[in-house]
């Protein structure tokens, strides 16, 4: 408000609210794209969360289920470790 009663000129007048115009449209592009994230990261959350309580579920039900598991958690791991493996050579 200050700057508006200082200004001269209409011609200051409205360089000051394009400048003010800007500053407030980046602010809220960066809120935007805040909230871009937050959605994503909500959204990669839940699916986590889903997988936990089927694979929770998986080793609660029974032995048989439990070797099934413990099979599949090795494969991951042994699947992992190749993939590292592969990514982190150097490419000739």
């Amino acid at each position: 408000m200050a700057d508006w009663a200082r200004a001269q000129s209409p011609g200051a007048v409205e360089e000051i609210l394009d400048r003010e115009n800007k500053r407030m449209a980046d602010s809220l592009a960066s809120k935007v794209t805040r909230l871009k994230s937050d959605t994503d990261f909500t959204s990669v959350t839940g699916l986590l969360t889903g997988s936990v309580k089927r694979f929770s579920t998986m080793a609660r039900s029974g032995r048989d289920n439990r070797k099934l598991l413990c099979g599949m958690a090795m494969g991951l791991i042994v699947v992992f470790f190749i993939l590292s493996y592969l990514l982190s050579r150097p490419r000739t």
